[in-house]
């Protein structure tokens, strides 16, 4: 039998026995790992509990204070220094514990003994004797006086055992289901920290340098600034579509503020609505658009897409911007396009109008006669019978300029009026001669002008020879003779009535 000096007289007041024991779990997981052994083992026998690990076993040597540069060099382990087991040891001696540790190499207990050539000195000493078993595979401690209550506080300080569901992992570490209202910060599978309003628990396995300094001797009320940075990453680097629709659904809170803190993270909102736009089919629209646009989201639901209310300023985050795979996100603008593209119009030849509409139809070159020429991009004029919905004002369009077909397209139904169907024409002959969307201060001046030549012209009576009217060839209008504007009097006084 041999005597070992831990040179411990009072340490750490602040343990209690549950510390300690994490101490003990703690070495037996980076033993397991670093061993590559089978699963650390902790059970009950009698009155006596057995933490129990399958490695390499343990030494006298251990029980110093050192570096292990084998734990250094691994980022995974929990353990650094060798100072872990020699502070459980002492909490156990304070608390009254007795403890028994085995391997194939020692038998160790511990026990207060005179500190050699200092008489008036008591410090703790491990005793150190032959192995029972030579031939034991790994380390066991046995831990008498310790109840069940603090071997399981000691149980939940480990994401192993603390019946949390590891829902997607990342490079940077794991989102952990939370099994309490309270979120809980692992390192290495260690609880350091606890969140009263965190989505996940988080297992950052990727440290960075000011969390490893922050990681104290207890290893518990980390920071929250050491590991913030950390579990941003765990986030941005996730993928899965469970992840996403659970930050998704917080989204919505965030204008009650009830969010969780995680939501509070702009590029964490970006990044979830990214996730969801690949996987799924889903529309992001603030609540106000909701409310604005009922009809565009009837649409959108009728075609599949689940409604995801985002915050204003994720709106504009998002706006122009692709997902993972490099899709546009589906917000309320990529919706319409998307809509638009997908439209198909029912084209109506000449021939197959009613005498009444063939009749305004074919005032369709005069019209544009009195506009100025119709524009040069615009190839032909074509009337459908079904025509896509205006979702921002709520009204089914009755006439679109289509850049990509170079036509103006108007609705049949402005066919039951010549001032309809005129109206409509020059309105879209506007937007294919400039360019400009409706709702715009150069559109409503191009409007406001184009009016006003057409007032001229008209009460002026001005002649219009030179100029370039056009006539019906199936369905689109192209050039052909002057004609004279005196034989349209009584069409222009129509116009203007």
């Amino acid at each position: 039998m041999k005597k070992f000096d831990l040179n411990i007289e009072q340490i750490l007041e602040n343990w209690e026995t549950y510390h300690a024991i994490r101490e003990i779990i703690s070495n037996a997981l980076d033993e397991k790992l670093l061993t590559d052994t089978n699963e650390v083992q902790i059970n009950k026998e009698k009155d006596v509990w057995i933490v129990r690990d399958f490695g390499r076993g343990i030494q006298y040597n251990h029980l110093t204070q050192n570096e292990n540069e084998e734990k250094l060099s691994n980022d995974n382990v929990i353990g650094r220094f060798g100072i872990g087991l020699k502070d459980a040891l002492a909490t156990f001696e304070r608390n009254k514990v007795k403890v028994e540790i085995i391997s194939k190499y020692n038998r160790i207990t511990i026990s207060k003994s005179k500190k050699q050539d200092f008489e008036d000195l008591f410090t703790l000493h491990a005793i150190i004797e032959d192995s029972p078993k030579p031939n034991f595979i790994g380390t066991e401690f046995k831990l008498f006086g310790v109840n069940d209550l603090d071997i399981e506080k000691a149980k939940k300080l480990f994401l192993k055992f603390s019946g949390d569901n590891i829902i997607e992992t990342t490079e940077q570490g794991q989102i952990v289901s939370k099994s309490s209202d309270k979120g809980s910060i692992y390192v290495n599978g260690v609880k350091v920290a606890e969140e009263e309003n965190f989505l996940f628990s988080y297992n950052i396995t990727k440290l960075s340098s000011s969390l490893k300094k922050s990681l104290n001797r207890e290893r518990t009320n980390v920071g929250r600034t050491a590991y913030t940075n950390s579990v941003k990453k765990i986030l941005l680097n996730a993928k899965s579509k469970g992840v996403a629709e659970i930050l998704a659904d917080d989204l919505t809170n965030i204008n009650l503020g009830t969010a969780h803190d995680e939501l509070l993270w702009i590029d964490v909102q970006e990044h979830s609505v990214k996730i969801l736009n690949q996987l799924g089919k889903y529309l992001f629209v603030t609540s106000l658009e909701a409310m604005q646009y009922p009809d565009m989201i009837d649409q959108a639901k009728n075609n599949g897409n689940n409604i995801i209310i985002i915050p204003e300023n994720l709106k504009y985050k998002i706006n122009d911007s692709i997902d993972l795979s490099g899709n546009p996100i589906n917000d309320l603008g990529q919706f319409v396009d998307d809509y638009n593209d997908s439209f198909e119009f029912n084209f109506i030849e000449p021939n197959e109008l009613n005498s009444f509409e063939k009749n305004i139809y074919e005032s369709t070159h005069k019209i544009i006669d009195l506009f100025g020429g119709l524009p040069n991009k615009v190839k032909s004029i074509k009337i459908s019978s079904t025509m896509r919905k205006d979702f921002f004002s709520e009204n089914e369009t009755l006439g679109l300029w289509n850049g990509e077909l170079k036509s103006i397209i108007i609705s049949r139904k402005t066919l039951k009026s010549l001032k309809s169907y005129s109206g409509t024409l020059i309105h879209e002959l506007i937007h294919a001669k400039t360019g400009y969307d409706d709702v715009t201060r150069e559109f409503e001046t191009s409007l406001t002008n184009s009016i006003g030549e057409l007032c001229e012209k008209l009460i002026s009576n001005e002649q219009t020879q030179g100029t370039t009217p056009y006539k019906s060839n199936g369905g689109g209008f192209n050039k052909s003779e002057p004609i004279s504007n005196k034989k349209n009097k009584s069409w222009l006084k129509r116009l203007l009535s």
